[in-house]
């Protein structure tokens, strides 16, 4: 087996990674890149569909179309290239699209392995460039990019760009057994847990924390995180709080996050049985939500589709339970210990698993301790993944 005497170069492609207008896109990405580099020499390409900046052809899903190249995060080199697309029209051609304006970059670069986070369009391209240069690449699945396959052609480029990578790596068991029904080898697929960052997300006195943020000492507060997008659950979760009203008159909604469903928040904010109950606190730093977090009772995450969401993990570790949906990889993250998990898209048993958590007496510390999984952890296991597919002759070489 060959030793890899020095520090390899590995070529980190993904779509999702903070960017000048989405700073906390893909953080947990950018968490990995900077724990990676403790064995590798990493860089990002952040590859990013371009639509057009106005009219009947702008994206419908993405409020800012458009990033600085010029924005960087710290301690991680990273590169932003944005390939032309048009919504809907150009799907058919966005791997090739893609690929086509990664290529030069790798060329140049020469990396020893490209680490693709995210499925299709961006990790076909990347595995089709990879096979150009006679490179290893290993797919990481995220969640909605297995969950959510739009078409038939699609499904066929995701099926084939799984069987083809040198290894795949998910974040929950319940992605793995998607990627090997999709046709990726069972021997060549690992799933990789998300980490955590104990320095920010720990048990913290909630008395002092609702002091500093003004929440009522009485208060049962209730924290949602997450991108304001239908798929988040964000509408069940208001339905939610308003059967609620009547029977918990201190229950409140704190809302951390932004997006397209922002207008909808704040309109059935001002409605009678929501009025006065729900905060507005668009999006915050990771200090920031750790010290919700700990002002809160409970963290709820509705989610249509999942795979390891960060924001169950950070509450856990500040020992705060969890309403969740039964979704995904969600409940490889929790048991009856920590949480309780309700059916998808379903306000009414949403409604009763609050009630039941807030009227539950929770061993906070017994679930702070239970979890001990760092970022550092979960990238020593993925760099292991790198270093056997390095040591292994590579197919993508071979088909070269």
């Amino acid at each position: 087996m060959t030793t890899i005497s020095t520090a390899p170069r590995i070529a980190l492609v993904t779509p999702v990674y903070p960017n000048s207008q989405e700073p906390l896109r893909g953080i947990f990405t950018y968490y990995a890149a900077r724990e990676l580099q403790k064995w590798a020499r990493v860089e990002v390409y952040c590859l990013l569909a371009g639509y057009p900046r106005a009219g009947l052809l702008r994206s419908r899903h993405r409020k800012y179309p458009r990033v600085d190249p010029a924005f960087r995060t710290p301690g991680v080199p990273v590169r932003y290239i944005q390939y032309p697309a048009l919504p809907l029209l150009s799907r058919l051609l966005n791997p090739h699209t893609a690929a086509r304006w990664l290529r030069p970059h790798l060329e140049r670069d020469r990396p020893d392995l490209v680490l693709a986070y995210w499925t299709h369009p961006e990790g076909s391209a990347a595995l089709r460039v990879g096979r150009m240069l006679g490179v290893p690449v290993i797919i990481k699945a995220l969640g909605t990019d297995l969950r959510t396959i739009s078409g038939g052609l699609a499904r066929r480029t995701i099926q084939r760009t799984l069987r083809e990578a040198d290894f795949v790596v998910t974040v929950s068991d319940e992605l793995s057994r998607r990627a090997v029904d999709l046709g990726a080898p069972a021997a060549g697929v690992k799933t990789i847990l998300n980490g955590c960052d104990p320095a920010v997300f720990h048990p913290s006195d909630r008395g002092a924390a609702r002091a500093e943020l003004e929440v009522p000492a009485d208060a049962q507060l209730v924290v949602f995180v997450g991108h304001l997008i239908p798929q988040k659950g964000v509408s069940e979760l208001l339905d939610a709080v308003a059967r609620l009203a009547d029977s918990h008159p201190r229950l409140q909604l704190a809302i951390i996050g932004e997006g397209p469903l922002d207008e909808e928040v704040r309109r059935r904010a001002l409605t009678p049985e929501l009025r006065g109950r729900v905060r507005r606190l668009g999006r915050r730093q990771p200090p920031a939500v750790a010290r919700w977090l700990a002002a809160s009772d409970l963290l709820c995450l509705p989610s249509h589709s999942e795979g390891c969401p960060n924001v169950v993990l950070e509450a856990l570790y500040c020992g705060r339970p969890v309403v969740a949906s039964d979704v995904g990889g969600i409940p490889e993250l929790v048991d009856d210990t920590c949480a309780v998990l309700t059916r998808v898209s379903d306000a009414a048993d949403l409604a009763d698993g609050l009630a039941r958590a807030l009227a539950r007496p929770w061993d906070e510390r017994a679930i702070a301790q239970a979890r001990g999984r760092s970022w550092e952890d979960a990238a020593r296991e993925l760099f292991e993944v790198c270093r056997a597919v390095l040591e292994k002759p590579s197919p993508s070489a071979r088909r070269t």
